[in-house]
């Protein structure tokens, strides 16, 4: 039985008393064990604020960069085992496992890139300097300087890689140090990730903590200048916020949540057209990819009334040809939900729509063990791809109250009138993408420049990123559930309110913006350009 142990101060520790197991979701069997009580979390914080923010902040760009791109070339080293342990812990199928991993390696290759860039610098202007008086030499010149704390990180479990490495990234690239903790039920991969750079990257002391099971009292010995980024449900994030809030020096908070995402069909697009095609494929990789387990999965299919029958009857087509099993075996194309809990709480989010809402395919039933491929009768956390319609979207109120994290969505339709207008269907679209009170990615598919137009206005303040798809990218355009390291990830309203990546936008969390004020020259060649 493999055991799971944190590094703290520098040195792997192991928790005490009773533990939590880890578990195969595609069988029930236990793979790992783990267990936090008894480690001292307060003196790993001091560690890391003491020694390893120092040393981080010693380094310059291209220095911290250098790192990250020695961590990315040890994960790939290892990749085909890391994939085997995400299958096996997570129910992810082999694409589902590498696309995990691979968002691993590839956000620290891209920030690493990001500090080659910035060079020999160790901080960041941020714009020109100001003249702050009639003369020219007295002036005020903002800074973004490493925050002098460290960097807590709370995982979801549905990315144990990404997630993990994605935030670890920016934070030592930024030159703040990290205290990572995965998701307990699904930490084995995160786990061997850690031990492997550590073992294999010369990183700084201090600059990177594991924490391999529960919190305990980890948030009650934050700092002024620490910070909190957390990935998971809303619920757990505001009570997450409010326990930072109070903590003294009010502890910066970066929280992803819950998001009802939604696609969008044009009224101008008919079945055959490319962008119908597009539009089809990425709803059905959604609710598949990942088991539907995904903080920018679809959950809301927008489509024009007079094609509403087409859309329903094309994905159910589509949605039917899934295979459904233990991932390992030949031709499964959706393993299952990650934990019981998630079981759970998928069958429940599902009865809770079908009360406005009509079941189309799948549902809450099991699917039945001749459908299952490779999987023992009764074992596993497996649902089937679940297809609902709501036939008045507005009044559907709990589509757009309730996530169910899992492979599931439901199909609204909006007027989408055909006789040449626009503003008034693309207005209707955004109040009803807008009624999931924020999400982290709508995508809209159409080529009507102005109803895209009116559309992007509307809905954009309620989105993270909005992503149109016409022909002219329907073939070139990323899936709209990749996080792309360039561009910002997190929402308003129920999403969060948070944002991570960005490209250089990232930092900004883990940066205090300062404004220095003095003599020209003087400030020049303490700052650099001035």
């Amino acid at each position: 039985m493999i055991r799971l142990t944190s590094y703290l101060n520098d040195a792997w520790h192991q928790g005490q008393g009773p533990t939590r197991p880890l578990v195969d979701p595609s069988t029930g069997q236990t793979l790992a064990e783990t267990t936090t009580a008894g480690l001292d979390i307060k003196a790993a914080l001091t560690h890391a604020r003491t020694v390893g923010g120092p040393a981080l902040r010693a380094l310059s760009f291209a220095d911290r960069g250098a790192l990250l791109k020695a961590m990315s070339r040890a994960l790939h080293k290892h990749r085909e085992a890391l994939i085997d342990v995400s299958m096996a812990n997570n129910g992810a199928t082999r694409g589902d496992a590498k696309f995990d991993v691979d968002g691993a390696t590839g956000t620290l290759a891209w920030y690493a890139s990001l500090g080659r860039r910035l060079g020999d610098a160790h901080f960041l202007l941020d714009g020109d300097a100001e003249r702050l008086s009639q003369g020219a030499r007295f002036v005020g010149q903002h800074v973004r300087l490493p925050r002098p704390g460290v960097a807590v990180h709370i995982n979801a479990f549905n990315f144990p890689a990404w997630g993990t490495f994605e935030k670890i990234a920016v934070s030592i690239l930024a030159g703040v140090p990290v205290l990572t903790k995965p998701a307990t039920a699904t930490a084995l991969v995160a786990w061997q990730m850690a031990r492997i750079v550590l073992e294999e990257c010369d990183l700084p002391p201090g600059s990177l903590s594991f924490l391999a099971g529960p919190a305990q009292d980890l948030l009650a010995h934050l700092g002024p200048q620490d910070l909190l980024a957390f990935t998971g449900s809303a619920q757990t994030g505001s009570k997450l916020r409010a326990a930072a809030m109070a903590a003294p020096g009010s502890v910066r908070v970066n929280v992803e949540a819950d998001s009802l995402n939604a696609a969008v069909l044009g009224p101008d697009v008919a079945p055959g057209d490319d962008i119908w095609a597009a539009f089809l494929r990425n709803v059905v990789k959604d609710l598949v990819q990942k088991t539907g387990q995904k903080c920018t999965a679809v959950r809301r299919v927008l489509v024009p009334a007079h094609h509403l029958d087409d859309v329903v009857a094309a994905l159910k087509e589509e949605l039917a040809q899934v295979v459904v099993g233990d991932p390992r075996a030949p031709g499964v194309t959706m393993g299952p939900v990650a934990t019981a809990a998630q079981l759970r709480d998928a069958r429940a989010g599902i009865r809770r729509l079908s009360d406005q809402a009509q079941v189309v395919l799948g549902g809450t039933d099991r699917p039945d063990s001749t459908a299952l491929k490779g999987v023992t009768a009764g074992k596993g956390f497996f649902i089937a791809p679940t297809l609902l319609v709501a036939r008045n979207a507005r009044a559907a109120t709990q589509v757009h109250r309730h996530e169910v994290f899992g492979p599931c969505a439901t199909v609204l339709p909006y007027a989408g009138a055909t006789d040449g207008s626009t503003g008034n269907t693309a207005t209707e679209a955004a109040e009803i993408v807008a009624l999931g009170q924020g999400s982290l990615v709508s995508t809209v598919y159409t080529n009507d420049r102005d109803w895209l137009g009116d559309f992007l206005l509307q809905a954009g303040p309620w989105n993270g990123r909005v992503m149109a798809i016409s022909k002219k990218v329907a073939d070139q355009a990323t899936p709209p559930g990749m996080v792309l390291p360039s561009c910002v990830h997190g929402g308003p309203g129920r999403a969060g309110g948070g944002e991570e990546l960005g490209g250089l936008r990232g930092l900004d969390f883990y940066t205090n913006r300062v404004a220095v004020q003095g003599d020209r020259g003087l400030l020049k060649k303490i700052l650099g350009e001035a």
